[in-house]
């Protein structure tokens, strides 16, 4: 008993004094010095650069540290790979999944395995199946008459399930006669209807494909219920005799384990899947082992590498940001898969900044800042509050605030945007809704749901096969400009009723010469009668601009598409204001001045406004293209997650801009991956499912599974969901 309660408490990890660098400057890791027991899960947490990553890096071998020990289970080791790492039962889930598409499960799982390894599953497997044997051995020998029993047992089985069988298919056909009833009476009623719409085009296209909808419905729901009648193994007089059988075929279980142990020794596909299947089965994981990973589901992927990890013989798994792709729901499954890990012994160690998740799954945290530890605490001993100022040293309010929407008007219209992409797939599949001014529309879905096509879209950045963009500028009784009207132009516009007097009365400018339209427009003479309305289809970036629309766009891809790496912060703040200068000299004071009040307000850790963009982290380069983009004042403003990569503090820093931008009366379409922040900040969320809106709803009135619901039903709503 003592040395089984001593392993119990034994520590899984324990790092001493480990330091890993960078060069000569940058330090992730200093120091460290603290143990995780075995059993429990665990959650890393730190802010942007804190070393989180680095410090599990040097666990799985993919850094070495320069100074200090990892000691494994009280044993000091030397891992400078993650095949070492392996070695002693340590695996890592990154964020960026290692599988091959075209294969199956079973064969991502066990690519790269070397006859070693499966030297070790047979050893492993035998220990296993020679201790299973043992005891269907004692079970068979209080069964002297076991072969008769068995005989008896499977006889019983065979006339229940034939007796269920014949039931069933009395009571489908009783069904299928009154679905046939049912259908004479609505094909009677549906001729009627359409006869009677003969004469309206439009309602009687609405009425077949009503007509359409409802018939495919019917058609699910009937095979569903053939399925719910003929599934007679479900029925408890049926399943209580194949117990019985599965119980009693104690001899066939037997050569079924031996068989497995012969075949665990090398290459079987056969036999790995079964391993496979096992593994699911102990863990209550959702995973067919012959699927393609190109049919999988992004969960169903994180969860194969989950597997494969576990199908290796780790004990310690590690996952980096596992919720960052995954629907509420999916996020709920995961998180029940790891609470069965941990009662069947596991160390599970989750790298995240999703607080929420911290406190619904962890047992303990440790928390590190600028590369050093700060402490562990118990889960249920703490709070958010208390975490985040360990994280940053002082406290922060977490509060997102949301102020109500003043004089919200139509912005832009977004009507019927179909875009395929190369290879024919549909991106997005006749996306319609309007951003309005004043107001955060959020954008919710699962990776790769048409996000990234839709921002680029708007940008110009992409074309689209049909639909509309449609921006309505707000001139309503401003005067025109030159900044982006030419005389000729302005002279055009006169005459199609863009333009009044300061009287009221409508002005013609036709007949004025061009000294004449320039001096009333210098005198804001020429004023707007209305919104300007502008036709974006196929306009590119610069067109957009040239038209005098102020829109800003923080794209996902950093450093691809949003700034230059080689060029300096000053460089990069003038990337959006260089054509306006005059001749061919640049003017940089103007760039200069803008560069160092976004370093100053952003808090931008950087050694001046004149160091290439690439040498700084990934979260002060989204600092500086949130900054300049932010300062244009833009009519729209656009952002792909643009708190990705940032710290806690630095994330509110954004989310209060946003606000002010909101505040300001611009119109503001949010992507995030966070649903939480979706729903703190945003006034509508727009929820997309492969490449078609399948929800545009109000964060107040549905629960965040709600959204997670829409975010997998593939564009399709019912008229019972809280729409918009």
């Amino acid at each position: 008993m003592a040395s089984k309660s001593l392993y119990l408490f034994m520590d899984a990890i324990r790092f001493e004094n480990i330091t890993k660098r960078f060069g000569k400057k940058v330090v992730a890791n200093k120091d460290i010095s603290f143990s995780i027991e075995k059993g429990l899960i665990y959650s890393l947490l730190g802010e942007n650069g804190s070393g989180k990553t680095s410090l599990m890096n040097v666990l799985v071998g993919i850094y070495k540290q320069d100074t200090g020990d990892v000691y494994i289970n009280e044993e000091k080791v030397d891992i400078n790979s993650p095949s070492d790492a392996y070695k002693f039962k340590i695996g890592m889930i990154h964020q960026h999944f290692k599988l091959v598409n075209t294969f199956s499960a079973t064969e991502n799982i066990v690519l790269g395995l070397t006859s070693a390894d499966y030297k070790l599953f047979q050893q492993e497997t035998k220990a296993e199946n020679d201790k299973l044997i043992e005891e269907l051995k004692a079970e068979a020998e209080k069964h002297p008459n076991l072969a008769d029993e068995l005989k008896e047992a499977e006889a019983n089985y065979k006339t229940a399930r034939a007796d269920a069988l014949a039931n069933a298919k009395a009571k489908l056909q009783e069904e299928q006669a009154k679905q046939k009833k049912i259908d004479i009476e609505d094909n009677a009623r549906n001729k009627a209807t359409l006869d009677s719409l003969k004469d309206d085009k439009e309602a009687l296209r609405n009425k077949k494909a009503d007509i359409r909808l409802e018939k495919a419905q019917k058609k699910e729901t009937r095979a569903a219920l053939k399925k719910s009648i003929m599934d007679v193994d479900a029925l408890p007089e049926v399943t209580s005799k194949k117990a019985l059988v599965d119980s009693l075929s104690i001899e066939k279980k037997i050569k079924e384990l031996n068989r497995e142990t012969r075949n665990s020794g090398h290459f079987n596909l056969k036999e790995s899947a079964r391993r496979v299947a096992s593994i699911c089965k102990k863990y209550g994981f959702n995973i067919d082992p012959n699927q393609r990973v190109y049919d999988m589901s992004v969960s169903q992927k994180q969860t194969l590498e989950i597997v494969k990890a576990l199908y290796r013989g780790v004990d310690i798994l590690i996952l980096d940001e596992p919720t960052a792709v995954l629907t509420p729901q999916e996020t709920k499954q995961l998180f029940n898969v790891l609470r069965n890990m941990r009662k069947l012994g596991k160390t599970v160690i989750i790298i995240t900044h999703k607080l929420n998740e911290v406190m619904e799954i962890s047992d303990k945290v440790a928390v590190l800042r600028k590369g050093e530890y700060i402490g562990t605490v118990d889960t249920k001993s703490t709070n958010e509050k208390e975490l985040t100022n360990m994280m940053v040293g002082r406290k922060i309010d977490l509060k997102i605030k949301r102020s109500a929407p003043k004089n919200p008007e139509n912005r832009l219209y977004i009507n019927n945007i179909t875009v395929t992409n190369i290879d024919g797939t549909t991106a997005l599949d006749d996306v319609s809704f309007v951003l309005r001014s004043g107001e955060i529309l959020g954008v919710a879905g699962i990776s790769g749901s048409g996000q990234k096509e839709l921002l680029d879209v708007i940008a110009g950045l992409r074309s689209y096969k049909t639909g509309d963009i449609i921006f309505h500028n707000p001139k309503k009784e401003k005067p025109v400009t030159f900044f982006h009207h030419s005389v000729q132009k302005i002279k055009r516009m006169s005459t199609e009723g863009y333009f009044h007097d300061k009287q009221g009365n409508r002005l013609d400018l036709s007949k004025k010469n061009n000294k004449e339209i320039i001096e009333m427009v210098n005198n804001e003479e020429v004023i707007f009668y209305e919104d300007e309305i502008i036709d974006l289809k196929h306009k590119t970036p610069l067109e957009i601009r040239d038209l005098g629309i102020k829109l800003s766009f923080v794209p996902e891809d950093r450093l691809g598409m949003g700034l230059v790496g080689s060029m300096d912060i000053i460089d990069n703040m003038m990337l959006r204001s260089y054509r306006k200068g005059p001749g061919i000299f640049f003017h940089r004071e103007k760039p200069e001045k803008l560069a160092k009040e976004v370093v100053e307000e952003l808090e931008v850790v950087t050694p001046s406004v004149h160091t290439q963009v690439s040498k700084l982290s990934g979260g002060n380069v989204q600092k500086i293209l949130v900054g300049r983009e932010i300062s244009s004042s833009p009519k729209v403003f656009m952002a792909a997650y643009p708190v990705r990569g940032l710290d806690i503090n630095s994330s509110y820093l954004i989310y209060d801009l946003l606000n002010s931008q909101k505040e300001r009366g611009t119109a503001v379409l949010f992507v995030g991956e966070d649903l939480d922040v979706l729903m703190a900040l945003c006034d509508k969320i727009l929820v997309l499912s492969q490449g078609k809106v399948s929800g545009i709803v109000d964060p107040r009135e549905v629960s965040k599974e709600d959204i997670g619901l829409l975010m997998t039903k593939g564009g399709h709503h019912s008229d019972s969901e809280k729409l918009i």
